[in-house]
């Protein structure tokens, strides 16, 4: 007799078997695909979106400038002779480069349309770079000196392309005769496309050629700052707390429950909560780093007990007991020996939290974090604004020269989220342990 169980499952198999193993082949390369075409569809759109971002923002990063000689006149800017400041101060710097660029261009026309036509090629922010320069080298006084200084929002516009030469001169904002000595400085090497300091420096301006992320920068900077030293050992203690020590019963229960949901509760109702605590109820000003920092705190919490959580549960039972088993007390196997093996999964999670409170603009928007700041706040305590509340505010503005700044601070924000997840991933496969 010959052995069925030699013959193999082939020897049974009937055409419906076949069939049967062939659909489920095919579902699998179907459903591969489909995987395969959402992951391609998904990347296509973050590559258009990512193309958009930097097409729009990338001009932001050049900025045009006018070489002028500009003359440091004594008489105007330090009468007494002495380099008061008080009187630097109140030197007509704007009325300086206007000369400088009349003599510059040359055939400036007597009237006074044809003299505002040609200033209007300068920056109202010349007084202000001008006046800074000054302050900064006194010796510059009595001296004629070759100085780039900012071109006006249109005529930026204009050099890079978003003004159309051959648009009708009564619909552009930039005079044929403006073009005339565009054109001319530009051949004469005097007007030029150089590398936008002031985007990374200044603060607000109604200028677009004048506004910067410097002054929200630092404002973030103010809050990580607080946040972090705030949230993470809280959040670590609260976790190790629940996780080794709290009894199990309805209140712990209720505790891990109410964590949970607040780690889904949309950002604002954060902001309501510290407008009504920070500042209606304790009174503390508004538009100041700390209370960002705070509300940013109570947002990030949630996300850092659940990762710290996570990551003790990890860590292998038989290193806590073989820590207890040596001697050791339940706080010296939880910080010497339990803690330090969970720490790759606390950063992780912190860093992730810190990554989703930089990049938060309700809960500030709601604290009155919108202020037009110009100068720099010297400690958390002073009026300032945040990165993600700057790119707002500079959204719903209609010039042109906003719109690129605009892209150019998502530019530099999301690469700020993606230096922190690199930290992330990089701190998780530095420290990380196998198991």
């Amino acid at each position: 007799m010959t052995d069925a169980s030699a013959r193999g499952p082939s020897a049974f198999a009937g055409k419906a078997y076949v069939d049967r193993v062939k659909s489920r082949k095919a579902a699998e390369s179907r459903f591969r695909a489909m995987g395969l075409g959402a992951i391609l569809i998904g990347l296509f759109f973050l590559c258009l979106l990512m193309w958009s971002i930097v097409k729009e923002g990338a001009p932001a990063f050049l900025q045009t400038n006018i070489r002028l000689d500009i003359e440091f006149t004594a008489a105007e800017i330090d009468p007494t002779g002495t380099h008061n400041q008080d009187d630097i101060q109140k030197a007509d710097f704007t009325a300086i480069a206007r000369a400088a660029l009349r003599a510059k261009l040359g055939d400036v026309p007597g009237n006074a349309a044809g003299r505002r036509q040609a200033h209007s090629l300068l920056s109202n922010g010349v007084e202000v770079n001008l006046r800074a320069m000054v302050q900064r080298d006194p010796s510059l006084i009595g001296k004629t000196v070759p100085v780039w200084v900012l071109a006006s929002g249109d005529v930026d516009s204009f050099v890079k392309g978003d003004i159309a030469r051959a648009t009708p001169e009564d619909r552009r904002r930039v005079s044929n005769r403006q073009i005339e000595w565009i054109d001319r400085l530009t051949a004469e090497g005097a007007l030029a496309k150089r590398f936008n300091t002031n985007l990374f420096l200044s603060g607000a301006s109604a200028e677009p050629e004048m506004a910067g992320i410097g002054v929200a920068a630092l404002g973030s900077f103010y809050m990580m700052l607080i946040t972090l030293t705030l949230a993470l050992p809280i959040g670590v203690a609260t976790a190790i707390y629940l996780e080794e020590f709290a009894p199990k019963n309805r209140l712990t229960d209720l505790i891990e429950i109410n964590i949970n949901n607040l780690a889904a509760v949309p950002s604002i109702v954060f902001g309501i909560l510290g407008l009504a605590v920070f500042i209606n109820f304790f009174g503390l000003p508004r538009s100041v780093p700390v209370i960002g920092g705070l509300v940013l705190t109570l947002m990030s919490l949630p996300t850092i007990i659940i990762a710290t959580r996570a990551a003790l549960k990890a860590v292998p039972p038989s290193l806590r007991e073989a820590a207890l088993g040596l001697g050791a007390s339940k706080m010296q196997a939880i910080f010497h020996h339990i803690l330090p093996a969970a720490m790759p999964g606390v950063l992780t999670g912190t860093i992730i939290a810190m990554a989703h409170a930089l990049g938060e603009t309700a809960p500030l928007l709601m604290i009155g974090m919108v202020a037009f700041v110009v100068d720099y706040p010297a400690s958390p305590m002073e009026a300032a604004t945040a990165l993600p509340v700057q790119i707002y505010m500079w959204s719903n503005l209609p010039e042109r020269g906003f719109i690129a700044r605009t892209s150019a601070a998502i530019m530099i924000l999301l690469a700020f989220l993606m230096c922190m997840n690199a930290a992330a991933v990089w701190l998780r496969k530095r420290f990380e342990k196998r198991w």
